[in-house]
């Protein structure tokens, strides 16, 4: 089989729907494929996708496994050569996975590559960035950004246009296609959270590269759902923006401390 979908379902029933639409009318050119709907015990009736899509599995987790844990789920019953890791709130244009698979095919050294994200109203979305500094998320949470935009900036990837493909440090792991072999999921120390970057590390460290294709092009109705308070009050308020400190902090340990420290 060529490719896995994989979308993790969580109290996202109708973005889900519309997910799985623009998937089943997509010009995947003859490619096999077969797509995995892993709910994250979110207690949404999935039923009316069993009958309008008869082939599709449908995994049911006993608790909220995160991010990592919910494709990890879904990757242990994949068949395809390639995994397509999908969010929910996604909506694939009709080249856009014809257009991955054939640029990872032809590139052996490419482990992930990813598309252009587009907000809903067409404007474009930055998914591709580079490797965080220890300091990079005060940056983008406080005041202090505005003191040091080249910075804040940078780890975005503001400086050039995105209509080039490029190799970069991650990709926003809302639309990823990876490699199967050699691949053995997420790491779920991230429940949430820099899981995706983690990745990129992961796939750097091997040797492979990352790979930004904006000949693909996906929407992407992105919430930051962990930057909903001011920074002075999400840490009390918002159990989302705590979870995004505990990534941090565990992305800083095994990156920046365990790696330097064996060096």
């Amino acid at each position: 089989m060529d490719i896995s979908i994989i979308i993790v379902n969580y109290k996202s029933l109708e973005k889900t729907r519309k997910c799985l639409a623009a998937i089943y009318v997509s010009d995947l050119g003859g490619l096999s494929f077969e797509t995995i709907l892993v709910d994250n015990a979110s207690s949404d009736n999935l039923d009316e996708f069993k009958i309008r899509y008869p082939h599709l599995q449908i995994l049911y987790s006993s608790h909220n496994l995160g991010m990592g844990g919910g494709n990890n789920l879904g990757l242990k019953q994949a068949q395809g050569d390639f995994v397509l890791i999908l969010n929910p709130d996604t909506i694939v244009s009709h080249s856009a996975i014809r257009i991955l698979f054939d640029y990872i095919k032809m590139h052996q050294d490419v482990f992930i590559v990813g598309p252009k994200l587009l907000n809903p109203d067409d404007t474009l979305q930055y998914s591709c960035s580079r490797f965080p500094k220890v300091y990079t998320p005060i940056l983008r949470r406080t005041f202090l950004g505005d003191y040091f935009k080249t910075s804040r900036d940078g780890f975005m990837m503001t400086d050039f246009d995105h209509d080039e493909i490029r190799e970069v440090d991650w990709l926003m792991g809302s639309c990823l296609l990876v490699r199967r072999a050699d691949w053995d999921g997420f790491d779920e120390r991230f429940f949430m959270y820099f899981e995706d970057i983690d990745l990129g590390r992961r796939v750097r460290a091997i040797g492979k590269k990352v790979v930004y294709n904006p000949q693909a092009v996906v929407i992407h109705d992105h919430q930051r759902q962990s930057a909903r308070w001011p920074w002075y009050i999400a840490p009390f308020r918002d159990p989302l923006a705590r979870e995004h400190i505990k990534s941090w902090l565990k992305y800083l340990w095994k990156w920046r401390i365990i790696v330097k420290n064996k060096r």
